[in-house]
């Protein structure tokens, strides 16, 4: 009986190690593997996320600033319109004035 239990112990001790070698052999090659992963992603031009939220925030600034001046000009130019209609007639006047009256000629010398 000794001798059966001792056969047991020995075959424990041997899948005992044997499931530590997997284990550190699995452990070995996820380590390779995300090695591999880190440089070949190093070879590609990406940004971390941080990054991106960065320039999404920029980008969300500049659009709302672009926004508002658009409605900013869209004023101006609707308070422009007014005066614009007002002064064309003014200045045909001045133009019609200056057509009739003929230029003064230099003498000649």
């Amino acid at each position: 009986m000794q001798s059966e239990n001792k056969i047991f112990d020995d075959i424990a001790k041997m899948l005992n190690g044997v499931a530590g070698t997997v284990a550190g052999m699995g452990r070995e090659a996820q380590e390779n593997m995300r090695e591999r992963a880190k440089e070949w992603t190093g070879g590609l031009d990406l940004v971390t996320r941080e990054e991106f939220e960065a320039v999404k925030q920029m980008a969300a600034n500049a659009r709302a600033e672009a926004e508002a001046l658009a409605k900013r000009v869209e004023q101006l130019e609707a308070g422009m319109k007014p005066a614009k209609a007002a002064a064309k007639p003014a200045a045909k006047a001045a133009t019609r004035k200056a057509a009739a009256k003929p230029a003064p000629r230099k003498p000649k010398a």
